[in-house]
């Protein structure tokens, strides 16, 4: 992707995030899924790294290597024309500078935007929760590397307390709105409470955050309509249509080895239609 593309996607994704409805993001993990939801209409699209990682031969959770990552994000951003945003997980190092290089990966390997949280695991699993301090300085050298690149991408701070914390909601509300506003001034362009679906917390977030607001497909998250009202900005289906896809398999295979119904195969799409997903396009 030449740079001129590259800011081209990165602006629209930009602009894509001021819209009258909150963003809706469905979330891929190939070429094939990515054109499937492109072909249907969605302006945008992002990878999901338990996704990539699943359809790697990864768990979620830190094991997916960088390269692997980086190799998929090429491989999909090459078929597309839709800005493509990317997980990167925790920014595949321990230190600022090793965040930076990342990020500055990622675009190359054709990101408009890219998600950086701030929970980690360890080698054996372990998941813990980085410090506000240390995020903070991570998401600068994340944003110091894309304006070096000059490559105006959206950056999403997702922060991790109402997925992995403990205690009391308002606390971690109290603590997400403070990592929230430090994440922005950092560089950040907007933020990710992953796991919050209560939608009066989200609503007092989304009113004390100048940013826009992820929410993240989950049980108990209202609908879209709702979700505007409640001033979210941006939705992301998460690891949703990766399940979706992995159940219809699932009960495909099941029909052939207890049936041997081959009418399981069936279906109203055609070799053809897959084939003209690829097709060249001007």
């Amino acid at each position: 992707m030449n740079h001129a593309d590259a800011v081209y996607r990165a602006q629209t994704f930009r602009r894509l995030h001021q819209g009258a409805r909150p963003l809706l993001l469905p979330n891929v993990w190939d070429a094939l899924s990515a054109r499937v939801f492109e072909q249907a209409g969605f302006p945008a699209l992002a990878t999901s790294s338990a996704a990539v990682a699943w359809s790697l031969g990864y768990r979620d959770g830190g094991e997916l290597p960088r390269e692997e990552l980086l190799a998929a994000v090429s491989r999909i951003a090459r078929v597309l024309k839709a800005p493509l945003s990317v997980d990167l997980e925790d920014g595949f190092g321990d230190t600022p500078d090793k965040v930076a290089d990342t990020v500055a990966a990622a675009i190359r390997a054709g990101a408009a935007g890219v998600n950086l949280e701030d929970g980690r695991y360890d080698a054996a699993g372990r998941f813990s929760l980085r410090g506000a301090d240390e995020m903070r300085e991570r998401l600068q050298a994340a944003r110091a590397a894309a304006d070096a690149l000059e490559v105006p991408i959206f950056i999403n701070a997702r922060t991790d307390l109402f997925l992995h914390g403990e205690g009391p909601a308002e606390a971690r509300f109290d603590e997400t709105l403070a990592r929230a506003r430090l994440y922005l001034d950092s560089g950040a362009d907007g933020v990710f409470p992953m796991g919050l679906s209560d939608p009066a917390l989200l609503a007092k977030l989304c009113a004390a955050v100048p940013a826009p607001v992820n929410a993240a497909a989950m049980p108990g998250l209202p609908g879209l309509a709702e979700l505007s009202s409640l001033g979210v900005a941006r939705v992301s289906t998460a690891i949703g249509p990766a399940l979706v896809a992995m159940q219809a398999l699932g009960r495909t295979a099941a029909a052939l080895r207890d049936a041997g119904d081959l009418s399981a195969l069936s279906a109203p799409i055609s070799y053809s239609d897959v084939q003209a997903l690829f097709a060249p396009r001007g």
